[in-house]
């Protein structure tokens, strides 16, 4: 992990187009603003972990549903 130390108005440019620049601080907590490309997705840690645990219940639930109308269209045909 790199660690660096910024400023409010100070920036962290990623790669060529992404830019994260610190807004405030007020005591522990620091709001940062980050400019990114519309196809990179940017998430809280949380949210990406729900997002993640969504789609696994998802392709779960599919290759499910998937069985289930395979069997019920094998009974059909006899």
């Amino acid at each position: 992990m790199l660690a660096l130390t910024r400023r409010k108005g100070e920036t962290i440019v990623i790669g060529d187009d992404i830019i994260i620049t610190v807004l405030s601080v007020a005591g522990d907590t620091v709001k940062i603003g980050i400019d990114a490309p519309r196809n990179i997705p940017v998430n809280r840690q949380e949210v990406y972990l729900q997002i993640q645990e969504q789609n696994k219940q998802a392709a779960e639930t599919t290759v499910k549903d998937v069985s289930e109308l395979v069997k019920l269209m094998v009974r059909t045909k006899k």
